[in-house]
This record gives C-alpha cells, sequence and structure tokens, in this order.
C-alpha cells in the first residue's frame, strides 16, 4: 500500500476547507498545521453573525470590477489564513513554528498577518496575482512553495 505525503494529506485538508468558502468569487482554504498536527482550519467568509456575499447574492469587488489581487479592503469576507489564524488565537493555541498550507498563495492583508504569527512555511495550490504579497514574502524568512503533488 502506497500512503499520501504529509504535504498532500494537508492539502487535501485546505481543499476540503474551500467548500466551505461563502465568496461567489473565489473559494479558499487554508490548514495550520504543526509537528503533523493540525492546529486550525479557515476558508474565506463573512465575519460571524453577518451575511456573507452568497447570502447577499453581490460581491462588492465584482460589482466594482476590481481586479483580483487589488483593493482587499474591499472584500466583506475574512480570508481563510485570516480565520484560521484567529482560531488558534480563540483556542489559545500558538501557531509558531507552524505550516500554513492554503489553496491559493496569500494577499498582502494575509501575509503581513501570517509573518506577525510566526508561521515558517507555506504551502500554496497555486499564486494569487499579488505583486505586494509577493515582495513581503521574499523579504520575510518563510518558506514557500507551490504544491506539487507527488
Amino acid at each position: 500500500m502506497e500512503r499520501i505525503s504529509w504535504d498532500e494529506y494537508f492539502m487535501n485538508m485546505a481543499e476540503l476547507a474551500s467548500r466551505r468558502s461563502t465568496c461567489l468569487r473565489r473559494q479558499v482554504g487554508a490548514v495550520i498545521v504543526k509537528d503533523n498536527q493540525v492546529l486550525a482550519t479557515g476558508y474565506n467568509g463573512a465575519p460571524k453573525g453577518t451575511p456573507n456575499c452568497c447570502d447577499l447574492n453581490e460581491c462588492l469587488r465584482e460589482k466594482l470590477h476590481i481586479p483580483s489581487g487589488e483593493r482587499h479592503e474591499l472584500c466583506r469576507a475574512v480570508h481563510a489564513e485570516n480565520n484560521a489564524i484567529t482560531q488558534c488565537a480563540v483556542n489559545g493555541v500558538s501557531c509558531k513554528g507552524g505550516t500554513l498550507y492554503v489553496t491559493a498563495s496569500p494577499c498582502n492583508m494575509c501575509i503581513k498577518q501570517i509573518i506577525n504569527a510566526g508561521i515558517v512555511r507555506i504551502v500554496a495550490k497555486e499564486m494569487y496575482p499579488d505583486e505586494m504579497s509577493k515582495d513581503m514574502l521574499k523579504q520575510s524568512k518563510i518558506d514557500f512553495e507551490i504544491y506539487s503533488p507527488t
């Protein structure tokens, strides 16, 4: 019997988390792992108790024709990475030294929190078109790789 790798295992979890997304534009899932143990998961959606874009049947960024990678402050969703980091905080679990598996590389708003949370490795399924995020990632000491299934 051939077992899947840890990276494949956790990326599959991130992909599953993305299926909970309430975003009309891009469904993203994230998993934070340390020592091969899941610390938290997240997906993009509106803050607790507020309507999701899918409930409103409207995406403000789409309505305003804002390209991917720009004007993140106009998105009503909390991004998957931020939701996972927040889940760690709410549960009193440190993600310092952990690995983040995410279905799309982080935007510039998320990469700031990831750096400050002490995450040391990011494995992303695909690149998100955000030049500022790419620059900040290069300047950080975070190991970054695009997931490549074996």
